[in-house]
């Protein structure tokens, strides 16, 4: 009898499988101070940054910038069936791959997959943020340190990037 392997398989796509799926979907062009995503609007749409520069901006706050090809719009109205919570401008040029979350999420359970890896990353990376955010207010850091990783979770549950960088 054959012993079970100890080997954990999960097949996440990557960056190169989720182009791949993009390719068929249309590419919109938005020109800078234009908003793509309005905040407390429901569109059923996800976006996906092919280039360009964006800002997430919660009343009138600017929280994060996203440069990051393949970086999603849009997810989590989609996934938690509620409004957007923040606007997405554009700062220069961008283009994106434009799809109805429904039928993309039907046809391709990659992009699912896809999707469900960028938010894992992102919690991920704003539980080391407060894990680090708790050790500076028991050590008395400056303020100036602490508003830094504030910023930095701040940025990280609102961006759209694929990859967090501890």
């Amino acid at each position: 009898m054959s012993q079970p392997s100890n080997k954990v398989c999960c097949v996440v796509p990557d960056k190169a499988t989720f182009q791949n799926i993009l390719a068929s979907l249309p590419i919109v062009t938005y020109q800078p101070g234009e908003t793509v995503i309005v905040d407390g609007s429901k569109s059923g749409r996800l976006l996906i940054l092919r280039k360009g520069n964006v800002a997430i901006v919660k009343d009138d706050i600017e929280i994060a910038k996203v440069a990051e090809p393949g970086a999603v719009f849009g997810e989590l109205s989609v996934l938690l069936n509620q409004p957007h919570t923040a606007d997405v401008r554009v700062l220069e040029t961008s283009q994106f791959h434009i799809a109805n979350a429904t039928t993309l999420f039907e046809q391709n359970p990659m992009a699912v997959l896809y999707v469900a890896t960028v938010l894992a990353h992102r919690l991920d990376g704003a539980n080391h943020a407060l894990v680090q955010l708790r050790h500076q207010l028991q050590t008395g850091e400056a303020h100036s340190v602490i508003a830094k990783t504030v910023s930095r979770i701040k940025g990280l549950l609102a961006a759209g990037d694929e990859f967090i960088e501890d």
